[in-house]
């Protein structure tokens, strides 16, 4: 199962929306098959595992690991389910029940009735933590909210004047931008936009940009900005009008409510598993103050501001602590 779950994250970049699922067959103690779920759309891992045995005579009297219950529905690609039980596999041993409502135990009831012998829960939690983004958009109805930010060694995210100033090196927006591949969405508040200019996509790293969202009450942002790009599709939450132009879609909403909610929401409509949220610094808090946020990821630069904006403060399990070109990272998880 440890395989499989590695090979389960190598499709890290391009399953979303679906989750990441490795499978291993083995047979007298020997792996002589395995595969991954490479890409939505594309063939499951399971079918990929079978594909890749020279002998499939030899399935009836083997055990295949997979790390997530296999499908028992026509979506894309054919159920998962049908397939094992076509090649009468001996034994299937799985780490996670499906929680996707069209799935979850049915995969399982399917093989069991089926006459095969059926094992579940197998590195439990280590196969929720590589699929927490599918976990928590199908049990909690919301995407995976990851906060990230860049703080100085004194605390602050930004100077007092508020113009741009870097904290970090070059190593460390590196990996910023390979997050970035990894999530379906990305947000910035206004004043992050009109301080910052970003692009919000994925140029230091290989990968899909991932949608933007923009929260702008009053649509003060300009259009010139360079996150109105053709290169990935842009959302922007406001207050006064509805529109959809090619790649840019106008929300209205009532910013009287809760904005992390109304975030939330946006993202499970659109089928948008996963958020990272890059500022500012009153976005940030919104979403802390409202607890409504699953992991964050803070750099801890050598520069000190003195005074400026105050980076959030929140409370939650230190997961990974490591240095990178100098510049410390915190990888926090609310738990």
């Amino acid at each position: 199962m440890q395989r499989a779950l590695q090979l389960a994250n190598l499709g890290k970049f391009e399953t979303a929306p679906n989750p990441r699922v490795g499978a291993v067959i083995v047979h007298n103690n020997k792996i002589i098959g395995e595969g991954f779920h490479r890409k939505y759309g594309k063939a499951h891992a399971e079918v990929n595992a079978v594909n890749s045995v020279k002998n499939k005579s030899l399935l009836p009297e083997s055990t295949i690991y997979i790390t997530l219950e296999p499908c028992s529905h026509a979506g894309k690609t054919p159920p998962c389910a049908d397939l094992l039980v076509k090649h009468q596999f001996k034994r299937v041993v799985i780490c996670n029940k499906d929680p996707f409502d069209q799935v979850n135990g049915s995969g399982i009831k399917k093989l069991q009735t089926a006459g095969i012998k059926t094992e579940v829960g197998v590195l439990e939690e280590d196969g929720r933590f590589l699929n927490r983004r599918f976990f928590t958009f199908h049990e909690q109805k919301r995407p995976y909210i990851i906060l990230k930010w860049a703080q100085s060694a004194d605390g602050f995210i930004a100077p007092e004047n508020q113009q741009q100033k870097w904290i970090t090196g070059t190593t460390a927006k590196q990996l910023v931008h390979t997050w970035r591949a990894e999530e379906a969405a990305i947000l910035v508040g206004k004043n992050t936009a009109l301080i910052d200019n970003p692009r919000l996509t994925v140029r230091e790293s290989s990968g899909k940009n991932p949608t933007r969202i923009l929260v702008d009450e009053s649509l003060s942002v300009s259009r010139k900005c360079l996150l109105f790009s053709n290169k990935a599709k842009t959302l922007i939450l406001n207050g006064v009008k509805e529109s959809v132009d090619d790649n840019l879609e106008l929300i209205k909403s009532d910013f009287r409510v809760n904005l992390p909610t109304k975030v939330a929401e946006v993202c499970f409509e659109r089928n948008l598993d996963s958020l990272i949220i890059e500022g500012g610094a009153s976005i940030l808090q919104q979403f802390i103050d409202a607890n409504i946020w699953d992991e964050a990821r803070i750099f801890t630069g050598k520069t000190s501001f003195k005074n400026g904006i105050k980076a959030p403060i929140l409370d939650g399990k230190t997961i990974r602590e490591e240095t990178i070109e100098n510049d410390q990272l915190e990888v926090i998880r609310n738990l």
